[in-house]
Parts: C-alpha cells; sequence; structure tokens
C-alpha cells in the first residue's frame, strides 16, 4: 500500500492542465486504491482515460481502456512515467461503437465507467460490462452528479447485484453481489427492485381520472 500511496502523491503533483479532459480529485484515487486493497485484480476495465488509468494501472495486471483522446487524456497518460508498462491496453474510439465489437471474454474484477455521460450513453457501456463483473468486483461509477449518471446509480442502489458501499464527491463504489446476473438478452423487467417498487407509474390521465371519481364518490356521499 506505501507504494500505491507514493504513486497517488505524484499523480496528485501533476499540473492542473496535464490534460484537458478533466480529472477525478485526490480523493477518489485514494478511495479507488483504498477499495482495491486485498483483491486480486487480474482484469479491469475502464471508459474514460487519465489519472485513474495511471493509478489502475498499478492496481491491476491487465486493464483495458476505452476512451478517445479528447483533449489528449490518451496522449497524457501514455506519455507520463507514472504509467506502469505493459498493464493498459487501449480500444480507441467512441464506446458507442467499440464496445459493441469487442470481445469480453472472462470475467474482470473492476470496473470503472466515465465515457459519455449524455443518455443513453452511460448505460450502454453498463450494458455490455456488467454480465462479466465477477461476485465481488468493484464497480465504479464517475459524475453521479450529472443527472444522467444520477439516475442509473438510483437504479443500481436499488438493485440485487449492486451493493453501494461508497461515495467520494461525484464518484460512486458499489461491490457486485452473489445475485443471479440479470439476463442480458431478456426482458424480466418487472423481477428488478427498481420497476417492483415503482410500478405502475401513474400518468396524468390516470391521476385525473382517479380523482374524479373520488370527487363524484364524495359528492353521492
Amino acid at each position: 500500500m506505501q507504494e500505491i500511496n507514493e504513486i497517488i502523491s505524484s499523480i496528485r503533483a501533476l499540473p492542473g492542465e496535464w490534460h484537458k479532459s478533466g480529472s477525478v480529485p485526490h480523493e477518489v484515487l485514494t478511495a479507488i486504491a483504498r477499495h482495491s486493497a486485498g483483491r486480486v485484480i487480474k482484469r479491469s476495465i475502464e471508459t474514460g482515460s487519465g489519472k485513474t488509468t495511471l493509478l489502475n494501472s498499478h492496481l491491476s495486471e491487465s486493464h483495458t481502456v476505452f476512451a478517445l483522446d479528447f483533449g489528449g487524456s490518451i496522449t497524457a497518460v501514455l506519455n507520463s512515467p507514472l504509467l506502469k508498462p505493459g498493464v493498459v491496453q487501449y480500444v480507441e474510439g467512441p464506446t458507442q461503437l467499440t464496445m459493441p465489437k469487442f470481445s469480453f471474454e472472462g470475467s474482470y474484477q473492476m470496473a470503472l465507467l466515465d465515457g459519455p455521460h449524455a443518455y443513453p450513453f452511460p448505460e450502454l457501456e453498463y450494458y455490455y460490462i456488467y454480465p462479466h463483473l465477477e461476485e465481488n468486483g468493484l464497480l465504479i461509477i464517475d459524475d453521479i452528479h450529472i443527472p444522467t449518471i444520477r439516475r442509473m446509480f438510483d437504479f443500481l442502489k436499488e438493485d440485487e447485484m449492486f451493493k453501494l458501499v461508497d461515495v467520494v464527491w461525484d464518484t460512486a463504489f458499489f461491490v457486485r453481489t452473489n445475485a443471479k446476473t440479470f439476463d442480458p438478452l431478456g426482458d424480466s423487467w418487472s423481477e428488478q427492485a427498481f420497476n417492483k417498487r415503482r410500478y405502475p407509474v401513474e400518468s396524468w390521465t390516470r391521476k385525473l381520472r382517479r380523482i374524479a371519481r373520488a370527487f363524484k364518490h364524495g359528492i353521492k356521499g
């Protein structure tokens, strides 16, 4: 852990304009290291590239990154002496195109989602990753202050497959439970906790009809 703390300190010392795509706070890097401690992370996935990629190259034996070189985020990582050689594999391009074509083989012990934030792209990334995250694996979701990401965060908080264990700044940390993997080719929406607790969603038409019936009943009474 001492070595990892030194890596985090070195990452923290990078200039503010290290690349132009934005970076997570130092506290989030520390939390990633803390939640990874004691885990054997043989294979991991990340969408987006930056300081977290530098850290993950020291936490994982094999780290796959789906990203665009937006703002020099890939170039900065590849040119950094803090990147551990031979660990990181980049799949460059929009995740909307690269992830459906990628061959996900075996299981992963950690996944960090920080790719495109517009709807429905966060859900698309989650869709391709969640079936391959093994029990007790980490699922880290950044930028939960953005409404589209927050919606996915709210859903996962109630899902049987995940347990929320931490929130640091705008980054959420989930652990994969031993619940059965939801069939990625099915449509058992009624089995998902988020839907169970909210179905049916009352439309304005239904609400008006309910109020009208109650009003009519009240008059008769």
